[in-house]
């Protein structure tokens, strides 16, 4: 495997089960640079359409699921062993529903997991994804939060 910073050869430092059985996680350190980073082998399956709000269809891009969870959860105290498995577990849920999924049900996915892992996560990532105009509609999304007592 390539070093995604400096393109030479890595070597594997451990390998794990996900817990799911069908994912080897790999972490992984460059020969040259001794950046490390991690990879996942999963069996290859039958690709998950995403519908989006036009009707054009396209691949669903894991990828951009870990951007969203990245970006929603920065400066706050959250792994990202963790967000790598929520993602996951969120293409895994979307997959069981069938080969096509409408865009808007991945961002609902994508919040459902956000308000039991991190209020302001969700917050942050509602806004985006229901494009707040406003403070008042930042106001009643946070009257709208369940209470918890951690």
């Amino acid at each position: 495997m390539k070093c995604p910073k400096c393109g030479q050869n890595s070597r594997v430092l451990d390998t794990r089960t996900a817990e799911s059985g069908d994912v080897i996680r790999r972490r992984r350190e460059c020969t040259a640079c001794n950046n490390r980073f991690t990879t996942f082998e999963k069996i290859e399956d039958m690709p998950l359409l995403v519908v989006k709000k036009s009707g054009r269809k396209e691949l669903f891009d894991p990828s951009k699921v870990m951007k969203g969870l990245v970006k929603a959860c920065e400066k706050r105290p959250i792994s990202v062993d963790k967000l790598e498995k929520l993602s996951l577990e969120i293409e895994k849920d979307l997959k069981a529903e069938g080969r096509e999924v409408d865009s808007a049900r991945i961002g609902q996915a994508i919040m459902n997991r956000l308000i039991d892992l991190d209020q302001v996560a969700y917050v942050r990532f509602a806004s985006v994804y229901k494009d707040f105009s406003d403070v008042e509609t930042f106001i009643k999304e946070i009257e709208n939060l369940p209470h918890r007592h951690d």
